[in-house]
């Protein structure tokens, strides 16, 4: 039966990995996300025989994580920005190599060790490809801590269907606050031998080698355009995405993640003073909702993105738009959420006067 609980989103994150029949959990503490690694060590191996084990880095969890994803098994890893910074090696050995697995960051204020406060400064490591060469994670972005647990089952889910690392971007806010939350049913581990895992069995199979490296620059090229064509696909088919009153919008607000609620608000306060204002919240950060994107830009006057950051999916949106109408965009850094009046603020003094 579904359960309901009032759940911190970084425990929730932690059931829902119990609840998918993860199989495994390799990572290290770090603040704002330590809770998972605590949550699971609690009970999960009682539960259901997952193996828990804290690393003695970030570095030795990730290749962990390489290790066990061979083998075929639901393995997942948690951590915060400077912890990905250090996994980023490893994560390009492992889309390379077309493993599954399922990584989560709670993203902290940065550069640098920055502070323990939510940020969203983590959008072009994740999306871009913050290790070496040309690949792409799939990346979610929850915006509610039902999203935390929905997108675990979800994130297995895509990694084993493209083969390929899936990234759950969340930010320190949504690891600590608390929200009733609907827990799926437990399903249970599998134990099927996946037609590429490496098993140590070979009865009458041919041997299993997975690799990231290749000498030879015509079989690495062969690789890249193999890569390249999955990425289309996924670019294709798994784009997700919320509308928030854009059907009459003059006006749209882009955000993610958890911005993406605060910017309802605000819409909601621009129309009672008679602004005309949607929310367009892309669900997956890759692949990116371009061409809806795009349709907006065919029907509203302008766009301002709002992030937790410099301004980073600002330049995607802008792509988007390629240059159809205004994106403006309004950032904090340094662990600030910003306040839907402050939004609001800004609507009035990028467009109001469009109105007047």
């Amino acid at each position: 039966m579904k359960e309901l609980k009032l759940m911190k989103g970084n425990e929730a994150l932690a059931e829902a990995a119990i609840r998918a029949g993860c199989d495994a959990y390799f990572g290290y503490p770090i603040t704002p996300q330590s809770e998972v690694l605590e949550y699971l060590s609690q009970d999960a191996t009682k539960r259901t025989g997952m193996v828990v084990l804290q690393a003695e880095s970030e570095v030795a969890a990730i290749n962990m994580i390489y290790g066990a994803a061979g083998t075929g098994k639901k393995v997942m890893t948690t951590s915060s920005s400077p912890g990905i910074s250090l996994m980023q090696e490893g994560i390009s050995y492992i889309a390379c190599a077309e493993l599954p697995c399922l990584l989560a960051n709670v993203v902290r204020g940065g550069p640098g060790l920055g502070t323990i406060q939510p940020s969203q400064g983590d959008y072009f490591q994740a999306v871009k490809g913050g290790g070496h060469g040309d690949y792409k994670l799939i990346v979610l972005a929850p915006s509610t801590v039902q999203e935390m647990v929905d997108f675990v089952r979800l994130g297995f889910e895509l990694a084993f269907k493209y083969r390929n690392p899936v990234m759950i971007l969340a930010d320190g806010a949504l690891g600590q606050m608390m929200e009733k939350v609907e827990l799926f049913e437990q399903q249970p581990r599998t134990f099927e031998l996946l037609p590429w895992a490496t098993t140590g069995k070979l009865n009458s199979r041919e041997r299993h080698f997975i690799t990231s490296l290749h000498m030879q620059p015509d079989k690495m090229e062969e690789i890249n355009i193999h890569l390249q064509t999955k990425y289309k696909l996924i670019e294709k088919q798994e784009i997700r995405f919320e509308e928030f009153m854009c059907e009459d919008a003059e006006y749209v607000l882009t955000a993610f993640g958890l911005v993406a609620r605060v910017c309802q608000k605000a819409a909601i306060l621009a129309r009672e003073k008679g602004i005309k204002v949607g929310v367009f919240r892309p669900k997956t950060l890759f692949p990116f909702p371009i061409n809806e994107i795009a349709k907006l830009a065919s029907k509203v006057k302008g766009i301002l993105d709002v992030e937790m950051n410099a301004g980073q999916m600002v330049e995607d949106v802008r792509l988007a738009v390629n240059g159809k109408i205004p994106v403006e965009f309004h950032g904090r850094m340094g662990g600030i959420v910003p306040s839907p009046e402050e939004i609001l603020q800004k609507i009035e003094e990028k467009f109001v006067g469009e109105l007047v």
